[in-house]
């Protein structure tokens, strides 16, 4: 007869064992998930201090024995920590994530409950963003996502690249005069080689970067398109991110609008002043470069977390940056009950339209 195999046992990536006295070691150093082992032996210390992600549990509890540990507690301490959900089982070879994005499957193998990080990144080759509005905030969102993995970017900004865009690292003087949209496929390229900028593929999620205010008819527009969208606006010295727009399940643009004109009967008239036909598409001082890094990392991250599954922290929320600190505030927005957004586009309160 042939001894059965036993699956090997791995803490999750990015858990480190560390000592904290003569009798206890840390698992971890996220307070999300960090736990302690105590009452233990010396030799026990130096037994679990030894351990990486990289070390198979399901064989420690034999260097226990050769120790002369007890391997009965050590197994007892290997179950409780597969109970607590810090281990996993061996990926495959074929499964891992290598280059940039390496880092985040392994930070989304800690955030996800079966730790599968790689599946979440490599899911994301087939995902499709579509970004509005390529200054330096909206590049920087574009080659976030490119270095994280989003297979295709769809661009949409035609405007020529102009001296203040050069902040921020993100367009380059060389670029300056060239179409926003060219110049920002050089640029993605240059990060991520294998990154699709083309094509009439239908986005899973569109940013929209404007300025000083958004735009309610393109709002409108993606609301009856069914189109889930995240908007950011950029002020002199300030920016606000979101809300991430899912039509039907989240306030939308309007309600926002609807709720500041509540409070303030002046906002109409000064939206459309700001959003209007005469009205600049972005300021001749351009973006702040710190601003527009901070809106840059905070709105891609937005979208990462939509394309894994999960509910984005602005669904229903907007976060305001200011300068000079970059201090962030979350506010909550309720849906406005003279809005409609809630009914499912292409649909009435009576149900579907006719054909």
């Amino acid at each position: 007869m042939t001894r059965a195999t036993r699956a090997p046992v791995l803490l999750r990536p990015g858990l480190r064992v560390l000592p904290r006295a003569d009798d206890e070691v840390q698992v971890g150093t996220d307070p999300r998930w960090a736990v302690r082992l105590v009452d233990l032996r010396p030799a026990e210390v130096r037994l679990w201090t030894s351990v990486d992600d990289a070390t198979d549990l399901a064989r420690l509890p034999a260097r226990a024995r050769a120790a002369g540990l007890d391997p009965d507690a050590v197994a007892a301490t290997v179950g409780e920590l597969q109970r607590a959900g810090l281990t996993r089982a061996r990926p495959e070879p074929s499964a891992a994530v290598r280059g940039p994005a390496a880092a985040d499957a392994t930070a989304w193998s800690l955030l996800q409950p079966d730790a599968t990080g790689d599946a979440v990144v490599a899911a994301r080759a087939d995902a499709v963003v579509g970004l509005v509005g390529l200054g330096p905030t909206g590049l920087g969102i574009a080659r976030q996502l490119a270095v994280a993995g989003v297979g295709t970017l769809l661009l949409d900004d035609d405007a020529p690249v102009r001296s203040p865009d050069v902040a921020g690292g993100t367009h380059r003087w060389a670029d300056v005069g060239t179409a926003r949209s060219v110049a920002a496929r050089r640029v993605l390229r240059d990060a991520a080689p294998g990154v699709r900028c083309d094509g009439d593929a239908v986005p899973d999620v569109v940013v929209v970067v404007e300025h000083d205010a958004a735009d309610p008819v393109r709002a409108a527009r993606l609301v009856a398109e069914d189109v889930v969208h995240l908007s950011v606006v950029l002020r002199a010295a300030d920016a606000v991110v979101g809300p991430l727009v899912r039509p039907g399940t989240d306030p939308c643009l309007r309600c926002l609008d609807l709720h500041r004109a509540d409070a303030d009967p002046g906002w109409p008239t000064v939206l459309g002043a700001l959003t209007g036909p005469t009205a600049s598409g972005s300021p001749a001082t351009g973006e702040v470069g710190v601003l527009a890094g901070s809106c840059a990392a905070i709105a891609a991250a937005q979208v990462l977390v939509l394309l894994a599954g999960g509910v984005p922290a602005l669904c229903g929320a907007t976060t305001e940056i200011t300068l000079p600190g970059l201090v962030a505030v979350q506010r909550r927005w309720a849906t406005h009950p003279a809005c409609g957004c809630r009914v499912p586009p292409r649909t009435t309160d009576a149900g579907p339209r006719e054909a």
